[in-house]
């Protein structure tokens, strides 16, 4: 068995460090996990569609934010606020819409992402 490093992390103290949502997107691993690794986001607007080839957990530390999802070539709208989390199925095209937000997500890697208005969603 690997010698395992078990270490708390603040995130509060990582965020204390990032700038507001609102004055710039910033992005920080806290932690690797698996394939991929736990990270601390904070930003506002638009984000490009992306996919994963594993689920991704999304957790809002703070603010709102709309997470959408392309679903059988819908778009399914989720608002997620401070508090609230969601799963985002493996392979699924997805976007954030926010006025400002925190965010913390265990991601696998890589990150697929599409600069396209929309992605087909049969895409592989």
């Amino acid at each position: 068995m690997q010698n395992m490093k078990a270490t708390p992390i603040n995130i509060a103290d990582t965020f204390s460090t990032m700038p507001t949502a609102e004055d710039a997107n910033s992005f920080a691993m806290l932690s690797e996990l698996g394939n991929g690794g736990v990270f601390a986001a904070s930003f506002s607007g638009h984000t490009p569609w992306e996919r994963h080839l594993g689920d991704e957990l999304v957790f809002v530390q703070e603010g709102k934010t709309d997470l959408i999802l392309l679903l059988e070539d819908k778009e399914v709208r989720a608002t997620l606020a401070a508090g609230q989390l969601l799963v985002v199925p493996e392979r699924t095209w997805h976007r954030f819409e926010t006025d400002g937000v925190r965010i913390i997500g265990v991601t696998p890697q890589p990150t697929e992402t599409s600069s396209a208005q929309r992605p087909p969603s049969d895409s592989v």
